[in-house]
C-alpha cells in the first residue's frame, strides 16, 4: 500500500505542471509511475492511457487509476484531488486577474515560449507511446489510418478510437 502523503505529494507535483492538454504529462507520468515508483507496469500504463481516452479529463484519470492501484479507493480519491488542485487554484487566481495579465507584454512572451515546449512534450509522448506499442504491421496501418482520418476528414477523435477498437476486436477473433 502506498502511503497517502507520498501519493498526495507525487500528484500535487504532477498537478503543478498539468496545464493545457494532458498529453504533455505522458513522459512525466511514465517516468514517475512506471520507472521510479513502479506503481504501474508498462502494460498497465499503456492500458491506462488508452482507457483514459474514453473518460472526461483523459489523462487526469490515469492519476485515479494509479492511486487506486497503489492505495485503493482512498488512494484514487487523493490522487484525483491532488492532480486537479494546483491547476484549479492557479485558474482561480489567474481568471480573477486575466484582463490585467493579458496587457503585460512579458506574460505574452512567456506564453509564446511555452507553446514550442508543449509541442516538444507532445512529440516526446507520441514517440514513447509509439516505441512501446507499435509492434506489428497492423499497428502501423491503424496508426496511418487514424492519422489520415483525423487530418483529412471531420470525423471525431472518439469515432477513430472506437473504430480502431472494433478493428482490433475483429482482427483478434478472425
Amino acid at each position: 500500500m502506498v502511503g497517502m502523503l507520498k501519493l498526495a505529494w507525487v500528484f500535487l507535483k504532477i498537478g503543478v505542471i498539468f496545464f493545457g492538454g494532458g498529453y504533455v504529462l505522458i513522459p512525466l507520468l511514465h517516468r514517475i509511475l512506471v520507472d521510479q515508483m513502479q506503481w504501474l507496469t508498462l502494460k498497465e500504463f499503456l492500458d491506462g492511457v488508452a482507457l483514459s481516452q474514453l473518460t472526461p479529463g483523459p489523462l487526469a484519470m490515469l492519476a485515479t487509476f494509479a492511486g487506486y492501484k497503489g492505495a485503493g479507493l482512498l488512494g484514487a480519491l487523493v490522487a484525483t484531488v491532488c492532480i486537479f488542485l494546483p491547476g484549479t487554484a492557479l485558474m482561480l487566481f489567474i481568471s480573477s486577474r486575466y484582463e490585467r495579465f493579458r496587457r503585460i507584454e512579458a506574460v505574452n512572451h512567456f506564453l509564446d515560449g511555452i507553446l514550442p515546449a508543449v509541442v516538444g512534450l507532445v512529440f516526446a509522448a507520441a514517440f514513447n507511446l509509439g516505441r512501446t506499442s507499435l509492434t506489428s504491421a497492423r499497428d502501423f496501418i491503424l496508426l496511418g489510418a487514424g492519422f489520415a482520418l483525423l487530418q483529412f476528414t471531420a470525423i471525431a477523435p472518439m469515432a477513430v478510437i472506437l473504430g480502431a477498437a472494433v478493428v482490433g476486436l475483429l482482427l483478434h477473433f478472425s
